[in-house]
């Protein structure tokens, strides 16, 4: 009998994560180890440090969250995906959409982000 568990994708150091994308899979994989409680605040919080790093390191790399001065292409996707602009930022305005439809944060999240990687226009990452 196989358990569900062995073929479950094993978690990858960070030192073999090449993009945000990558990144992205290793908190999906394991959410409560990277947001506690599935504060997409948190997860907010970790992307702009990720985006001030490659700033800081001179690194260009396709990166749909945020740039100083800039939402970022994936807020303004949900924004035209909502039927609303707000200022509160896409991950308060997803906590809130996930409260209301009564679904786990972390999981609309994913929802949504998948949903916005398969619009033919995004990169593949």
């Amino acid at each position: 009998m196989t358990d569900s568990a062995d073929t479950r994708r094993q978690p990858r150091p960070l030192t073999e994560l090449s993009s945000v994308y990558d990144f992205l899979e290793e908190v999906r994989l394991r959410p409560s180890m990277w947001l506690p409680g599935g504060s997409l605040q948190r997860l907010d919080s970790m992307l702009i440090g990720y985006r001030a790093a490659m700033a800081v390191h001179g690194i260009e790399e396709d990166f749909p969250f945020w740039s100083p001065g800039v939402q970022g292409p994936f807020a303004e996707w949900l924004w035209q995906r909502l039927g609303r602009r707000s200022s509160v930022g896409w991950a308060t305005e997803i906590e809130r959409e996930a409260q209301d439809a009564g679904v786990p944060t972390v999981e609309l999240f994913f929802s949504l982000w998948d949903e916005y990687r398969a619009e033919p226009s995004q990169p593949e990452g």
